[in-house]
């Protein structure tokens, strides 16, 4: 059996980007998180301890979007992932998208997003 979280859009202020103006400048990220594993005592206790902590999620996401700078956000996403996976045993799989809607491209685009699975 596996259960979902999601959390849609945490966003962040980053310098993440591979040209200077993008590490001078910095711009909006936004993180989305879906996360599987088994909530079947969370949903029989009623109690934090049995799930994971939302706040405790978007404080790991916030910290590495305005953490140490990278140039991709498929680095970005892979160290969210990581971090996620490494600090909580019980997760099955995630899906981390990054979504960078400012990303210095030739053509307007409405957002562009890279999404690791782990």
């Amino acid at each position: 059996m596996s259960d979902r979280i999601s959390l849609k859009g945490i966003w962040g202020f980053g310098y993440h980007g591979v040209f200077d103006h993008e590490a001078k400048n910095g711009q909006d990220f936004f993180v989305d998180l879906d996360i599987s594993l088994n909530l079947s005592q969370a949903s029989r206790t009623d109690d934090l301890a049995d799930t994971i902590d939302y706040a405790a999620l978007t404080d790991l996401v916030v910290e590495e979007i305005t953490g140490e700078r990278v140039q991709l956000i498929e680095r970005l996403a892979g160290r969210i992932a990581d971090r996620i996976m490494a600090k909580y045993s019980e997760i099955d799989r995630i899906e981390v998208t990054v979504h960078k809607p400012k990303a210095p491209v030739s053509s307007e685009v409405a957002d562009i997003s890279v999404t690791i699975t782990r």
